[in-house]
């Protein structure tokens, strides 16, 4: 870029787009410009990042087998389910994001460690809270699959087989809770049902009638405190 000056043009010094520095120890530091293009890139993933990597998927499952099982088709609305999973999620997740806070945001932000080092502290608090919640089982299946040799330590599990065993465990125990809270609605549908039949109302759906009668049974058992309080304790809260 050039300036005009008194005596002509003279060129502007800008700014390093691309520069990489390497450290005494071999590891690599990049410049902000890129650390803010690689963080733009990743943003791109957060919706991938928030439904594999937490709470988010058991939490949103459970609920949509609840509307279904209450015989509801639009209400609650997707939104207020996902909004209420979300802000659930990060109820359940706080303990995990003030550990990646303390350990690697802030310290990445006053400067005291690098991009890379703020990167692996983030990544020890999700492996531990995604191990804690995987089936060893499911560990087993994926480590046979990518054909791996076992590991010593659950801690050197790589995120390339914690993560799909990680969402293979979240979907199976919310199919579990789901068919938990299935259970006593289906009974109420098979009453109504039979006795509709034995009244020889036979072409009255029985839907009809046992939807208040659901909506009453899960308000009086207060069935939205007992399946928040049943998820969080799913995660150990």
């Amino acid at each position: 870029m050039l300036q005009k000056g008194v005596q002509g043009f003279k060129p502007i010094q800008g700014l390093p787009a691309v520069t990489v520095k390497t450290n005494n120890d071999g590891s690599q530091e990049y410049t902000v410009t890129l650390q803010i293009l690689f963080l733009m890139t990743a943003l791109t993933f957060l919706p991938a990042i928030l439904m594999m990597m937490t709470s988010f998927t058991r939490i949103i499952i459970v609920f949509s087998i609840l509307r279904q099982a209450l015989g509801l088709q639009q209400s609650p609305s997707n939104q207020i389910l996902i909004g209420l999973s979300l802000f659930l999620s990060f109820f359940i997740m706080s303990p995990v994001l003030n550990e990646v806070n303390e350990n690697a945001l802030q310290p990445y932000i006053n400067e005291q460690i690098s991009a890379n080092q703020a990167l692996e502290n983030t990544k020890i608090p999700f492996h531990a809270f995604m191990l804690t919640n995987t089936r060893e089982t499911d560990l087993d299946l994926f480590f046979r699959i990518g054909r791996l040799e076992p590991v010593a330590s659950t801690h050197e599990v790589p995120f390339s087989v914690l993560l799909p065993a990680f969402v293979t465990s979240e979907l199976k125990t919310a199919f579990q809770i789901g068919f938990i809270i299935f259970i006593p609605f289906l009974v109420i549908d098979i009453v109504v049902a039979s006795v509709l039949m034995a009244m020889g109302m036979m072409m009255l759906s029985p839907l009809i009638i046992s939807l208040p009668f659901k909506i009453m049974l899960f308000v009086l058992v207060d069935g939205w405190g007992l399946i928040i309080g049943t998820l969080a304790a799913s995660f150990g809260i």
